[in-house]
């Protein structure tokens, strides 16, 4: 009896071991921390929580964008999204056409949306091209 219920307790502890590893893989901070690393753009967003903030990783700088719900002729959708970065300091060797690849990437996922961006990159965006 005892035995058994050793064997059972090492079941136990194994599947405990399995799962943990399987969220350890699956943990999105962990993928946002590989993009900044390998310097790639990749994004963390739920399309069905409305209350849950976008992050994202582009050239090793990581953003994140706040969503807001409003009504548009058919239905309730994201209509803006305000994007800011994290550290500001991680903003050097950012361009005005990776902000528009950004924007590009957000409006394919949010056709509504009207992305504002948060200072120091709204400086960017608006000042004029020589």
């Amino acid at each position: 009896m005892i035995v058994l219920l050793f064997r059972l307790l090492i079941l136990i502890a194994l599947a405990l071991i399995v799962y943990t590893i399987v969220q350890y893989f699956r943990n999105p901070d962990r993928k946002l921390q590989i993009a900044k690393e390998a310097n790639t753009f990749y994004m963390v967003d739920d399309p069905g929580n409305s209350k849950k903030n976008i992050q994202f990783v582009y050239k090793s700088c990581l953003f994140e964008g706040e969503k807001y719900i409003d009504a548009t002729e058919d239905s309730f959708e994201v209509v803006d999204i305000h994007i800011f970065a994290r550290n500001t300091n991680e903003l050097e060797g950012i361009t005005r056409d990776d902000l528009y690849f950004i924007e590009k990437e957000l409006l394919i996922r949010y056709p509504h949306a009207a992305i504002t961006w948060k200072y120091p990159i709204n400086k960017l965006v608006l000042t004029t091209i020589d």
